[in-house]
């Protein structure tokens, strides 16, 4: 008989064993691995030549700002344009323009340096938002936007010099000095306003349009600073935002700061003086991990369940950090250089330091 009980309590164990491996088991996640594709010195690379031009395809040209080099590179590493500065620039995936710090007349090129627009204006300075032409004054405080024809559509002068600006979806989301946001449509109207307050001194340090335009993320105030997300429920609030999260950060920074739509428009990556900010909208969660210097870039992309972040620190050390969603750090890479670059295309990341650019591809293994 107690050859047979024995003969249970093996039996059961073994059984227990497997349920537990079952049940237990956890898979195991895939690393994310780099791999280099193509190394370039902006020294010595030159743009491509006219019948190689033909064949690079605008859409997928990528702008950079790296130093005091700018210019556009395809993911072959083919360069459209890779020249020195002679003056200050702005630029998107659309247009380009250097104009001088008192600019009489606009020249407004393509990724492939070809005019389009000439702007005869002594108004402002050029930005590119949303594949639109706007011009701001020397105030930071009227805006202009500009047609094809370099007409005055509208202007719209806001109360306070702007402090961040942000568009997408024919909307234009502003932040001033004053501690104010203001949203304008396509025709210049305002059509939301909102002061935050909540902090002993009222600015907006930064802010971020979704890609429908339907959601607001700011960080605004400084003692304390504050980060709020923004939604717009429908028709039945009156075409109005409503506050729907809202987080104190301590003390805050005296500048501006790096806040964006990533994930497809489902998570808010923003600055914070511990490090890095991660708010999930559907979770309606926030989680802070703490990094390595200040942040100097985000990847505005963040897909595929991760993010690349650059942080700098004074002594030009910089960290290329990997995190993964909902919020942990997964690898640190240490990298020197006085200036940094980084931009996401899908699988490809682009990554600038000094002089040097180079591609990666994302991959898991």
């Amino acid at each position: 008989m107690e050859k047979k009980y024995k003969y249970y309590f093996i039996i059961a164990g073994i059984l227990l064993f497997v349920i537990y491996i079952f049940a237990a088991a956890q898979p195991v996640p895939q690393e994310t691995i780099l791999s280099s594709m193509w190394i370039h010195s902006l020294v010595s690379t030159y743009p491509t030549t006219l019948e190689e031009m033909e064949v690079v395809k605008q859409d997928e040209l990528i702008p950079f700002q790296l130093g005091n080099y700018f210019g556009y590179v395809n993911r072959a590493g083919k360069f459209t344009i890779n020249q020195v500065k002679n003056g200050y620039v702005s630029l998107s995936k659309q247009n380009w323009a250097e104009y001088t710090a008192i600019p009489e007349k606009i020249v407004v090129r393509n990724p492939k340096n070809e005019q389009i627009l000439s702007i005869n204006t002594d108004v402002g300075y050029p930005l590119f938002l949303d594949n639109r032409i706007f011009l701001i004054d020397r105030e930071q405080s009227t805006l202009y936007n500009i047609n094809e024809k370099g007409e005055t559509l509208w202007s719209y002068t806001f109360a306070s010099p702007l402090t961040c600006i942000d568009a997408a979806s024919g909307l234009l989301l502003a932040g001033s000095l004053d501690g104010k946001i203001e949203v304008l449509d396509n025709n210049g109207i305002c059509i939301f306003s909102f002061e935050p307050s909540g902090s002993r001194l009222s600015i907006i340090v930064g802010c971020a349009l979704s890609k429908d335009g339907s959601r607001i993320a700011l960080v605004s105030g400084i003692d304390e600073q504050r980060f709020l997300f923004m939604e717009n429920l429908g028709d039945t609030l009156g075409n109005k935002y409503r506050v729907i999260y809202h987080e104190f950060l301590g003390r805050g920074f005296r500048r501006p700061v790096h806040i964006t739509f990533v994930d497809s428009d489902n998570s808010i990556a923003f600055e914070r003086q511990t490090g890095l900010g991660l708010y999930d909208i559907t979770t309606r969660t926030s989680v802070t991990l703490p990094l390595k210097g200040e942040i100097a870039v985000i990847d505005e992309d963040g897909s595929d369940g991760q993010l690349f972040i650059i942080t700098s620190q004074p002594s030009g050390n910089n960290y290329l950090a990997t995190i993964r969603y909902p919020g942990t750090v997964i690898g640190q890479a240490l990298f020197k250089s006085e200036h940094t670059f980084m931009s996401r295309q899908g699988a490809t990341l682009y990554i600038g330091g000094g002089t040097t650019f180079t591609a990666f591809e994302i991959d898991k293994k």
